[in-house]
């Protein structure tokens, strides 16, 4: 214990001796390196997209909207469709598939029968599927982009939100399905025409949500300090706003595109959906729901279809907002 002691006390003696020259020396470096990072480097999607397929399921899930994205976009391209190419022969009505390929030899075109129509179940489900998911998408991608950046300024401008809360109240009043029904018959019932009616007001409550949650950050310090700063609205909104709440968009992204085809599917039953001349998965549900006890394979497919794509995007939608979480990338 002497020995250290005294050891301690000398080289306390020895640093108390030595000049301020010896005790400092200056390292060599370039300009180059000093600015090198040795972290390693990260990339925020890379990060998501590893967390998202580490799970077996979201790889199912992968394959099934691949194979759905096939058959609805591709697949038409190389078939010929008319829905009314055997209409005027009685005999094709409402086979079944074993009756179809009795009658046709077998193939993918008579697989699933024919419909009251004489046409091929298997290729009028999959042009509707295709109009359907089309809606769905567009009209998704539609409402989200202008719900979550008008929701974002909202939020964030205090004269604005004055202005979109009278407007957001007064259009929340009117009951949606309403709405649509009075735009579809003054519009027309066209693809076009449709969208338009589910776009319309679609976007405002998920603004409104959005505002909601832009309120809870938007006095957060790094926002104050931006503010002080000088920096814009715009910049503030879409560099730290925006970027925080990216697991909360693609959680509403979830709900939302499924919504549209369930959307279609109600408005089509009550008969404010798409004209006869366009095929969906709505219309042919509506058609098929009359008789799916003595023609089930009328009814069955298209709905199995329409509920692959919800549960599909849905399941995606979720797991994509979960591995998007930045708390999901902490080791």
């Amino acid at each position: 214990m002497e020995n250290v002691l005294i050891k301690e006390k000398y080289d306390e003696e020895k640093i108390k001796s030595q000049s301020e020259d010896e005790l400092f020396y200056f390292v060599d470096h370039t300009s180059l390196s000093s600015e090198r990072i040795t972290a390693p480097r990260y990339s925020y999607w890379r990060s998501v997209f590893r967390i998202f397929f580490r799970k077996p399921l979201n790889w199912f899930l992968v394959f099934i909207l691949l194979f759905v994205l096939v058959m609805t976009y591709v697949f038409p391209f190389f078939v010929k469709f008319d829905q009314f190419e055997n209409v005027s022969d009685l005999s094709t009505y409402s086979l079944s598939p074993s009756a179809a390929i009795a009658k046709y030899g077998f193939s993918l075109k008579w697989i699933l029968g024919t419909n009251g129509n004489g046409t091929s179940m298997f290729y009028y489900m999959w042009f509707s599927a295709r109009i359907s998911l089309s809606i769905a998408l567009i009209c998704g991608l539609i409402n989200m982009l202008i719900g979550v950046v008008l929701g974002a300024v909202w939020g964030y401008n205090k004269t604005i939100d004055t202005v979109m809360n009278f407007i957001y109240f007064v259009i929340s009043n009117v009951p949606y399905v309403l709405l649509i029904t009075i735009l579809v018959y003054v519009i027309g019932h066209g693809f076009m025409q449709f969208i338009f009616a589910l776009t319309i007001t679609g976007w405002l409550s998920i603004a409104y949500f959005f505002r909601n949650q832009v309120l809870i950050i938007r006095d957060r310090e790094y926002n104050l300090a931006s503010r002080c700063l000088g920096t814009n609205m715009f910049k503030t909104v879409t560099k730290n706003i925006l970027p925080f709440l990216t697991s909360v968009i693609m959680t509403i992204m979830a709900t939302e595109i499924p919504s549209y085809i369930s959307s279609e599917v109600f408005l089509s039953y009550i008969g404010v959906g798409l004209s006869a001349d366009i095929p969906s998965l709505g219309r042919m549900i509506t058609i098929g729901q009359t008789k799916f006890l003595t023609f089930p394979w009328e009814f069955w497919p298209p709905v199995a279809v329409a509920a692959t794509i919800t549960i599909v995007l849905y399941l995606l939608g979720q797991n994509l907002a979960d591995a998007s979480d930045p708390r999901t990338h902490m080791k």
